[in-house]
């Protein structure tokens, strides 16, 4: 847990909603739009350009840590 909490330290959205987004974008080849455009679907606005910076973050560590079988 408390690694989590460096990871995600000084992030503005919650670890959940960041994992949740870059697992939808790496399992399910979404776009950058496609998941802003879910997003605000559901209230919450998040600019594409932030997922990249997710995905290019948080991608390799999910990554390592998922290993498909």
């Amino acid at each position: 847990m408390e690694k989590e909490l460096d990871l995600f330290k000084w992030k503005q959205y919650e670890s959940e909603v960041i994992l949740l987004r870059v697992r939808w974008y790496l399992k399910y080849s979404l776009n950058y739009r496609d998941l802003v455009e879910m997003m605000e679907e559901r209230g919450l606005h998040i600019a594409h350009t932030t997922i990249m910076r997710w995905v290019h973050e948080f991608g390799p560590e999910l990554d390592s840590v998922f290993v498909p079988i």
